[in-house]
């Protein structure tokens, strides 16, 4: 019964077909943009969602009657279930082929967003978030794969270029969509936006992609100690990470645990991938310095981004009072630099040394971070316009170049684990910035209160004077003197506690200005790979 079922399996991925397969690079034209075409959109999908219920937290905590502890995890469990699939999808490709491995992908995904918004409460939501993002997460490592096998010349010079834009619009975009969408139609509509293009993405995969032939043989050697070792590894690192900032860290027993199951995890991942004789995940790309250096870009790029795309709303939610809809359209500006930004990346990729576009990526990001560091409570939309544009343009001139140094000059199944690992410090990069932000915020937030409480107390201040008129004011409409210095009282707290928030966004921003200056020096020792022919496919 077993070699039935497997022998029809090889007839349906089609591994048995006699047919000789054209190299991707030796495809028409018009067929090599359509399947990139299909692929790009498709990853888009996936790290839209990463951020479109960023600015609907709100309204899905209500419809579901969820806590404050709980919502969280509706972000969370799709970052984990992400970071799972990232590596892993190198493997799967090999073994399903990039047809069906897309195809899969793109079909569960649509799936699972419908079950998203039909979900009935906050357990069922975890879980089909986990769902998404796990399905959802091979199809951003695969199109970068695909690619580079599909285009040669100047035409491959324009993959980081795209694919980067994709990468750094879609979770900028995400709190757009989401908070528009929630404004005008309510919190589902944010999952069922997925259904139609997440089934042409699926059907078009079927028609278009013939890239590579499966090995099905693979799935039968499947090192599944290795598997749990790097689920249990990534699963109990982002729970530390979402749970750290909240909960002191490593003085919680399920933090400290959780820990030291990641720790121990992490081991066994290690020792799996060098002796066993199926790993699910291939670390041999390391041995080139210059990915090594690329992939540690890529994690200072990725605590870049999804930090200041965290940080942003946060501030215009809780010092400003802003509500979904005027977060979206107050950080949506960011795109419009990061497409001007991607056409010159495109061009400096071709004519200059990666080297020196990186360089001035990285300072520009610093001096946009640095500017933000200067912000008041009263900063809005105009404010905040200067620091977006310039950091929308900046991590394009990162991305793109990182992007060539990591993956040129891999042949295709090292380029698969290449393009796997590299995203996977992306978004690491990007869990690892979130907790360790939150972590200087709430901290900061905490020394800036109790410096403003000793300096308001110090003889001579005027507090006392403020919070008088202040109660003043407020006795008129009240006629209760006690009552009207309490509220007088709960008044001034709200300002003070403003400011002193506001004090330490300004020192988070100015703390990952000094991150990325500090990420210049790994530049001069990546020495980027010879311009290299079009992939070949893997010969199975």
């Amino acid at each position: 019964m077993a070699a039935i079922t497997w022998g029809g399996a090889r007839r349906l991925f089609g591994a048995g077909a006699a047919a000789p397969l054209t190299a991707p690079s030796d495809l028409p034209a018009a067929r090599k943009y359509l399947i990139f075409a299909v692929m790009a959109f498709g990853q888009f999908m996936a790290l839209l969602d990463i951020q479109i219920v960023a600015a609907s937290l709100n309204d899905v905590q209500a419809g579901l009657s969820a806590g404050p502890d709980e919502i969280s995890w509706v972000q969370t469990g799709y970052l984990m279930a992400e970071l799972v699939m990232i590596p892993f999808s190198a493997f799967l490709a090999q073994a399903l082929s990039t047809r069906w491995l897309f195809a899969l992908s793109a079909g569960l995904f649509t799936l699972s967003s419908a079950l998203c918004g039909a979900a009935w409460d906050i357990q069922s939501m975890v879980i089909f978030r986990v769902l998404q993002g796990f399905v959802g997460g091979a199809m951003v490592p695969t199109v970068f794969a695909t690619g580079y096998a599909l285009f040669s010349g100047p035409q491959r010079a324009m993959i980081p270029a795209i694919l980067g834009m994709v990468s750094v619009l879609a979770p900028t975009l995400g709190p757009t969509v989401g908070g528009f969408l929630t404004d005008a139609v309510g919190w589902r509509s944010i999952f069922y936006i997925n259904i139609i293009p997440g089934v042409a993405v699926t059907l078009l995969s079927l028609w278009l992609i013939r890239v590579d032939r499966p090995n099905l043989k693979m799935l039968r050697q499947i090192d599944y100690a290795h598997l749990a070792s790097m689920a249990v590894f990534l699963g109990c690192l982002e729970y530390v990470l979402e749970e750290g900032p909240k909960n002191d860290w490593f003085g919680d027993p399920k933090i400290l645990t959780a820990a030291w199951v990641s720790l121990v995890a992490f081991g066994l991942f290690l020792e799996r991938s060098f002796r066993s004789g199926g790993p699910v995940v291939r670390l041999t790309p390391f041995r080139k310095p210059t990915f090594a250096f690329a992939c540690i870009f890529n994690l200072v790029i990725g605590f870049g981004l999804y930090s200041s795309t965290y940080l942003v709303p946060v501030f215009l939610g809780r010092v400003r009072g802003y509500d979904a809809l005027q977060i979206g359209t107050t950080v949506f500006v960011v795109g419009f630099t990061q497409v001007l930004s991607t056409v010159i990346a495109a061009r400096l990729s071709q004519t200059v040394d990666p080297r020196k576009t990186i360089t001035v990526g990285l300072i520009l990001f610093a001096a946009s971070l640095w500017l933000a560091s200067y912000i008041t409570p009263q900063w809005g939309f105009g404010a905040w316009l200067a620091p977006q544009m310039l950091r929308g343009f900046a991590v394009m001139l990162c991305i793109v170049p990182s992007v060539g140094l990591a993956l040129g000059g891999f042949a295709m199944t090292e380029l698969r684990y290449a393009s796997g690992l590299f995203n996977l410090m992306r978004n690491l990069g990007g869990a690892i910035g979130i907790a360790v932000v939150n972590t200087w915020l709430q901290d900061s937030a905490r020394i800036q209160t109790a410096r403003l409480g000793e300096g308001l107390g110090q003889p001579g201040a005027h507090a006392p004077d403020v919070v008088g008129a202040i109660a003043g004011r407020i006795a008129g409409g009240l006629g209760d003197q006690g009552q009207a210095l309490l509220a007088a009282q709960g008044q001034f707290a709200r300002l003070v506690g403003r400011y002193a928030l506001t004090t330490a966004f300004n020192e988070v921003f100015r703390t990952m200005a000094w991150v990325f200056i500090c990420a210049l020096i790994m530049v001069p020792f990546c020495k980027p790979a010879p311009q290299s022919a079009a992939v070949t496919p893997d010969a199975h």
